[in-house]
Order: structure tokens, then C-alpha cells, then sequence
């Protein structure tokens, strides 16, 4: 299944995509897809309503000019890990990570697809990071088996890994400085169930920046995996329904250009992974 939300920011209806054209609206069951939902065992419940509603022709909705939403209502928390693709770390000259790089980003952060990326006051080095995002499906810590992990994830989303590099490299302290700006991180636009993805380390992904390519690279270089980052995590936090998982990077974010590139009001990226959809963001300057 594809889950999406759509409407307003902070009104958003929950919603199941069945193509390009149409989708099932579910908001009269389901209040959201949040925490709830996914602790409630939503999924299996869900499966069997998109089953039974997708056989009426006068329940099938057609998509129009609405506003997509993140797919999933505002985390418990945002986790992230730096570093995981070998030709990212080879091209920002650090080695390659011996465990997990964690750091977090603040869940206020995600946004939708295509709503607006803001520049926040004193920026200068403002940069972009297409990524493999993942969506915690129940409450788990100390998961002993990549299997148990694989169990536990709802599903995979491409997100936009936003940064303020200055924020995050020079001014001290954690990353979280330069991750947790508003807006810096775009979700969606669906949340492909996990059986969707026949393998999560073959995916394509890729991000333009005013139509130039700047990120061509493929899941299959992560260093560590989507069920290996999962069953990491939970030996130091308990992951809660709903979470997400950002899972780093391929080459080609603005810092590791020569001349560096950074992000200019006016900007537009733009961006996709196979299988997860397409993001367009406009960049807008400070409030």
C-alpha cells in the first residue's frame, strides 16, 4: 500500500494512493497515520478496508490540486545516521564509519513533498541530501535478529535530509544545529509498505538542483542497512510506532562540490528514489 495525507498543513486526511490518478480516502476509520495507528496494528486493518473500498468505482477518488502532506503525522522522534554510503564518505574525505553515525533531528522539522524550503536567519551553507527514509511499525528496543527488524519497520519513504553546514560543522556541539531548522525535512509523498520494496538496497535515487543533476547514486552503496540500522538503534533507545529514520546519503550534496555549492533563495530541488515518488521544493529565504 501508499499512504499519503492531504490537505492543509495540519489538517491533513489520511488517504491510500492506488495510482497515479486515484485513491482511497480512509479518514472516516482512521484519524491519522500516526502513532496510533501503527501501534494499534492500523496496517492490517487498512489492507483489508483499500480491499474492500477499491471494488467500488464510486469510492475511488481522483487526485486534484490538493496540498500532499507528509505520510505520516508528526513523529515521536527523528532519527538520523550520517556517513552510511561509502562513496558520500569517500567524497567528504572522512572513513567509513566502524558503527552507526547517529545524530537526531527535531520532529518538528517534516513537512510535506513539495511545500517550501526555508533558509533560516544567519545560513550561509545550506545544502541538500536526498534520502531513504524509515517507518518504525511497532514499539521495539534490544532487537536481537535482522529479521525481528525487518518485522518491525512499516515501511520506507524518500525524504529530503536538509542542512545549514555552517550550523552543523561550524559552530560546536552536535549536528542537530544544522538539521533542525523548519522545513529541513520534506517527506513523502506515500509511505510504501514494506512489502512494496522487493529490495530496499536496490533503489535508484536522485535530487536536481535548477534542473542540473547533482545526486545520482543507489541504495545498494549503504554501508549499513536498513534492517542492520534498526536492530542498532534499538540496543540504545526504545523506537516508538511511527518513527522515522533517515539513513544518509549518496555523493553529490553541495558540500562535497568544488567550488562547494549552497542553496539560494529562488532555488528548486527536486528529487525521487525509485518506487517512493518524486519531491519538488521551492527555497525561500528567512523570516
Amino acid at each position: 500500500m501508499h499512504l499519503m495525507r492531504l490537505g492543509p498543513a495540519g489538517s491533513e486526511r489520511p488517504v491510500v494512493r492506488l495510482d497515479d490518478e486515484t485513491y482511497i480516502d480512509v479518514s472516516d476509520v482512521f484519524a491519522d497515520f500516526d502513532e496510533r495507528f501503527f501501534a494499534g496494528g492500523g496496517l492490517a486493518s487498512l489492507a483489508d478496508l483499500v480491499e474492500e473500498r477499491a471494488a467500488r468505482a464510486d469510492l475511488r477518488c481522483r487526485f486534484a490540486d490538493e496540498r500532499v502532506g507528509a505520510p505520516i503525522a508528526r513523529p515521536h522522534q527523528i532519527l538520523c545516521i550520517g556517513l552510511n554510503y561509502s562513496d558520500h564518505a569517500a567524497e567528504t574525505g572522512q572513513a567509513v564509519p566502524e558503527e552507526p553515525i547517529l545524530f537526531t533531528k527535531s520532529p518538528n522539522t517534516l513537512v510535506g513533498p513539495d511545500d517550501d524550503v526555508r533558509i533560516p536567519r544567519d545560513a550561509t551553507k545550506t545544502d541538500w541530501e536526498v534520502e531513504l527514509g524509515i517507518v518504525v511499525g511497532r514499539r521495539c528496543s534490544y532487537l536481537e535478529t535482522d529479521e525481528e527488524a525487518r518485522d518491525s519497520i512499516a515501511g520506507f519513504v524518500l525524504v529530503n535530509d536538509v542542512s545549514e553546514r555552517a550550523f552543523q560543522l561550524e559552530r560546536s556541539g552536535q549536528w542537530s544545529k544544522g538539521k533542525s531548522a523548519e522545513t529541513f525535512n520534506p517527506a513523502g509523498p506515500w509511505l510504501a509498505t514494506a512489502d512494496e520494496i522487493d529490495d530496499v538496497l536496490a533503489l535508484d535515487m536522485w535530487l536536481d538542483v535548477n534542473g542540473t543533476r547533482r545526486q545520482d547514486g543507489s541504495t545498494s552503496t549503504m554501508i549499513f542497512d536498513p534492517y542492520f540500522i534498526v536492530r542498532y538503534l534499538s540496543q540504545f533507545m526504545v523506537l516508538e510506532p511511527g518513527d522515522l529514520i533517515n539513513t544518509g546519503t549518496p555523493p553529490g550534496v553541495g558540500m562535497g562540490h568544488d567550488p562547494q555549492i549552497w542553496l539560494q533563495p529562488g532555488d528548486v530541488m527536486e528529487l525521487g528514489i525509485d518506487r517512493l515518488g518524486t519531491q519538488r521544493q521551492t527555497v525561500i529565504g528567512p523570516h
